[in-house]
């Protein structure tokens, strides 16, 4: 049974080598053996399997220069180690190097062998099996290149814990250690990639993109990872494609008609080269020119894209590639290869054969294909196309420097220098076993492993803690997820100028271990698009919002294509693109275009504007008039108006009038926390002191008219200290309603935003509503009250208490508080102030012209009416007024029994009531003669009623006769004057006060 399962896996090794005949593999014996895999072609030939004879391997077709390049990287790794006298000395590692094809199938069936020759060393057969031949197991793999072929390998491989470390797979599915067991890398994951490219693109302010993935295991995950990292930078994927290089025609004819007909012009591509080559063709072919495409790393230096050919096409690429190193002695021994010579090396002759397109005799293929190759100046996969063309014989003498081809392009040494580093981590893995000290080593107990018995996960628990100093000065050593963190540059695909050639230019980098917003830098000026521009090419689905402006949603489009919408008035935006627009803080409002804040515009009643200044010209003309009447109530002191009008209270009437009008002054100007709680104050208690002084004087004279018969008593409550008690009382009043409001709520200067967007009103908050009522409430009260008693005395001597003015005056004071609370109501800002300035000085004038304007006219331009017989004449006019009523009554009962009336004469005072009826006097006198004798004997009055007009007459002579004549009168007063009496009384009274 034993021998049967020796047979049965012969038997598996024997097929599996002899499908990888000596010209498919580069072999070399050593203590310790290496495996390889690497893409010597780009792919297999397409073969229709129709099983009528046994299947046989596939072809592989398409050289790639670049894969055999890596290859000897790998070669030269290991030669370089095995003469080296301090890395694992007194040891030899061999290799099997085999070609992936760049296909899953051809990858495992090499990774079959290393698995099969350590399935037959693990089972122990040498005592059943002569293996002269014998080759040891592999205790290693490098490989592979693409990340769908290495995600097949590492499952197989770690079946077994065979370590893998590959150059160039950087699919982040890799990186799942509970999946792939023995999986290492010495090239970056996609992750960093994938969230540098969505870097690139918010940096060059792009958000409209599409996106095309090889639909493998490196494509799918990569664009994944750029879809995450582009949302939260809301860049919009118009499209995203798959491709392959196996993708049938009309596939690639779908995919182009996308991208011709997509708005957006950057394009990220996730692929290999061999994968996107079929659609760069198509899309040549269409010349479909005007697109950025950002490559990854896969493909940024391709040669198999990067042909001049093609470039009108992807121009204007920026892809990633590797950070470069440094191989020394690399340069010498590519140039060394040659088939005779590397014996051990099955790849080498047809290698030259596509070098120089030629054949070797002894070459097994009859008829060779030709070749024509490509150049880049990076490391980008390099091919040979083969044709039916026959080649001519090679000389073997030829000269590897004089062609120019990918596999000579070592000046950046990317992947090579990965598949270098990658065969040093497995040789000082193999070093920790060697110089391992019992004790202290990895395993059970700290035992160590044997390396001339190391078996392959042995090596992996070594690799998975290796630190190690490269030959650069860089630190190495895998994280727990078995990869290296690196960085990238960022490469601009150039035309040289020289040969026509495309050239990759680094434009910038991206560090990795930098902060988040410090990782990319980009040099713009070394950037040309498509080849010769500067500026930046436009790939946003809209146009840019301008500041002033923000992004406005667009229903049913993403969110990159938007409209833009004007910023609303106190909002703005200082950026392109705006998402929103930012408030204006408070005391501030968005300028015209909305793309900046400025101050508010304070609004008040300023001094200096016209309408401030004609409110202060027009106070101060109230005060230069109070004043000029108050001068001439005082210069003229002791005449007989000043003195009728009651002089004292007069003056303080004029007092108040200037209170009045300079309160006025306090609306005016910035409002200040004590001009806002002065100014209501100073306005009510002026206005209560004038009206209440009106009031007295008003009061005083009705009730003296009034009075039937004045005493000593009514003299007393008529004095003027009770005036000026009357007065304090009913302003003390409204002090008391001053100081509660100034206690309980004092008014405050207030900036009010909410009047006006634009405007900041400052204005006075008067506290309490109310207590403004009671002040003005009050205030009309008291006007109320004088209106009433100046109606009532209307028909008194003008001289006292001027009673038609004084009820004009309170009407205009009326009118005008009545107007202002609907006006005050109504108005806002500034006006309100305004409004209150007209209130107080249209009552302040109303009662200075109504009150005093007339006597101060007589006092100046009629001074024959300011005498003593005047003010007497009007004051006995009014007593008789009183009398002729009654007398003129009693006159109507007793016509009916006599045509004719006596009347009484006396000396002085002596008086003479004439009646007619409907007849002038017989004897007229002129105008002047009577004017003349009415200045010399005293007054004559005439009072007219509904049925005729009575005549009184009032002369003045000595004291003496006066008495006399009294006494004579009232012994000839007849019953029908004595209604008169009480009105000659109160005449009497009232002399001495003139």
């Amino acid at each position: 049974m034993t021998l049967y399962r020796c047979c049965l896996i012969l038997l598996l090794f024997t097929w599996n080598t002899a499908a990888y005949g000596p010209n498919q593999r580069a072999q070399k014996k050593g203590d310790i053996i290496l495996g390889g895999l690497f893409p010597i072609h780009f792919g297999v030939a397409a073969k229709d399997q129709d099983l009528k004879s046994r299947p046989e391997s596939v072809e592989c077709i398409r050289y790639n220069f670049r894969g055999f390049r890596w290859l000897q990287a790998m070669i030269f790794a290991i030669e370089e180690i095995n003469s080296s006298p301090t890395l694992l000395p007194n040891m030899t590692l061999g290799y099997r190097i085999f070609d992936t094809c760049n296909t899953v199938s051809k990858a495992l069936e090499a990774t079959l062998s290393f698995v099969a020759q350590n399935k037959i060393d693990s089972l122990n057969l040498d005592e059943f099996c002569n293996c002269s031949e014998h080759i040891p197991s592999t205790i290693a793999v490098v490989g592979a290149t693409g990340s769908g072929i290495s995600t097949a390998v590492a499952n197989l491989l770690g079946l077994f814990y065979i370590p893998q470390v590959s150059y160039a797979s950087s699919s982040r599915l890799l990186s799942n250690k509970n999946q792939f067991k023995s999986f290492l890398r010495t090239i970056p994951n996609d992750e960093h990639q994938a969230t540098a490219m969505a870097d690139i693109i918010e940096y060059f302010r792009w958000n409209w993109v599409g996106t095309i993935a090889a639909d493998d295991d490196y494509g799918r995950p990569g664009i994944e990872k750029f879809r995450e990292e582009a949302e939260e930078r809301d860049i919009c994927i118009d499209f995203s494609e798959l491709i392959s290089q196996y993708s049938d025609e009309e596939e690639i004819q779908q995919v182009v008609e996308v991208i011709q007909n997509s708005t957006a012009r950057v394009i990220v591509v996730f692929s290999s080269g061999p994968d996107l080559e079929p659609l760069i063709k198509e899309i040549v072919r269409r010349n479909i020119t005007g697109k950025i495409w950002l490559a990854s790393e896969a493909w940024a230096s391709s040669s198999l894209i990067a042909m001049p050919e093609f470039f009108r096409v992807i121009g204007s690429t920026i892809g990633f590639a590797l950070k470069a190193g440094q191989i020394p002695g690399f340069r010498e021994f590519l140039q060394k290869v040659h088939p005779k010579k590397s014996t051990n090396n099955g790849f080498a002759k047809e290698f030259w054969e596509e070098t120089f397109n030629c054949y070797l005799p002894d070459g097994s293929k009859n008829s060779p294909a030709s070749t024509s190759f490509h150049k880049g100046h990076e490391e980008g996969l390099g091919a040979g196309n083969g044709t039916s063309a026959f080649r001519p014989p090679c000389t073997g003498d030829e000269n590897i420097t004089s062609v120019e081809t990918p596999y000579m392009d070592y000046t950046h040494l990317r992947i090579s220098y990965n598949v270098y580093l990658a065969v040093y981590s497995i040789a000082h893995a193999l070093q920790d076993i060697y110089t391992c000290t019992p004790g202290k080593g990895l395993f059970t107990n700290g035992s160590c492993a044997d390396i001339k018995k190391v078996e392959a996960w042995q090596v992996l628990k070594h690799l998975r803690h290796l630190n190690f100093t490269n030959n650069m000065g860089e630190q190495v050593d895998f994280d727990e997820f078995g990869d290296l963190v690196g960085n990238y540059s960022i490469i601009n695909w150039h035309l040289s100028p020289e040969d026509g050639s495309v050239v990759f230019e680094e434009v910038g980098h991206y560090n990795v271990y930098a902060k988040k917003g410090e990782r990319l830098f980009i040099n713009e000026n070394k950037i040309l698009w498509g080849g010769f521009s500067k500026e930046v090419p436009f790939s946003n689905c809209s146009r840019d919002c301008l500041p002033g402006t923000r992004k406005g949603i667009i229903e049913g489009e993403p969110t990159c294509c938007f409209e833009c919408v004007d910023c609303p008035d106190g909002e703005y935006s200082d950026e392109t693109d705006a998402s929103a627009c930012d408030k204006c803080p408070e005391d501030y409002w968005s300028n015209e275009n909305h793309t900046s804040c400025i101050p508010k515009q304070i609004e008040f009643l300023a001094w200096t504007e016209p309408f401030g200044i004609a409110l202060t010209l027009f106070a101060v003309l109230g005060i230069f008039l109070t004043s000029f009447v108050l001068g001439v109530f005082t210069k003229f002191r002791n005449t007989p108006i000043v003195k009728a009008t009651n002089r004292e209270l007069s003056y303080l009437l004029l007092f108040s009038l200037l209170c009045c009008f300079s309160s006025s002054l306090f609306f005016i100007g910035e409002p200040q926390n004590w001009t806002c709680r002065l100014r209501q104050p100073a306005f009510g208690i002026s206005f209560v002191l004038c009206i209440s002084c009106i009031l007295v004087k008003t009061n005083r004279v009705l009730l003296v008219f009034e009075a039937k018969i004045p005493t000593s008593l009514h003299r007393k409550w008529w004095g003027l200290n009770l005036q000026f008690l009357l007065v304090f009382l009913c302003t003390f009043v409204q002090i008391v309603i001053c100081v509660i409001w100034l206690y309980t709520a004092p008014p405050s200067s207030y900036r009010n935003h909410e009047l006006e967007d634009e405007i900041i009103f400052i204005t006075c908050h008067e506290g309490s509503l109310m207590a403004l009522g009671f002040l003005i409430g009050y205030t009309c009260l008291l006007a109320a009250i004088c209106f009433f008693f100046a109606f009532k005395s209307r028909k008194l001597p003008e001289n006292f208490n001027e009673a038609k003015f004084i009820t004009f005056s309170m009407l205009i004071f009326f009118i005008v508080w009545i107007s202002f609370i609907p006006a005050y109501a109504s108005t806002y800002g500034k006006f309100v102030s305004a409004v209150e300035v007209i209130a107080i000085l249209a009552a302040s004038f109303g009662l200075l012209a109504c009150i005093f304007f007339n006597k101060v006219y007589i006092i100046l331009f009629k001074p024959s009416r300011n005498t003593i017989e005047e003010v007497r004449c009007s004051t006995a006019a009014h007593a008789f007024k009183v009398a002729a009523r009654a007398t003129l009554r009693r006159s109507n009962v007793s016509r009916k029994r006599s045509n004719s009336l006596g009347g009484s004469t006396g000396s002085t005072p002596s008086s003479s009531i004439s009646s007619k009826s409907n007849h002038e006097d017989p004897f007229p006198l002129p105008a002047s003669a009577e004017r003349q004798r009415q200045q010399q004997r005293g007054c004559k009055q005439k009072v007219s009623f509904g049925s005729g007009t009575v005549t009184l007459s009032l002369s003045f002579e000595e004291p003496q006769k006066n008495a006399m004549a009294n006494r004579n009168a009232k012994r000839r007063n007849s019953l029908e004057a004595q209604n008169s009496d009480d009105s000659l009384m109160r005449h009497r009274a009232l002399l001495p006060l003139q």
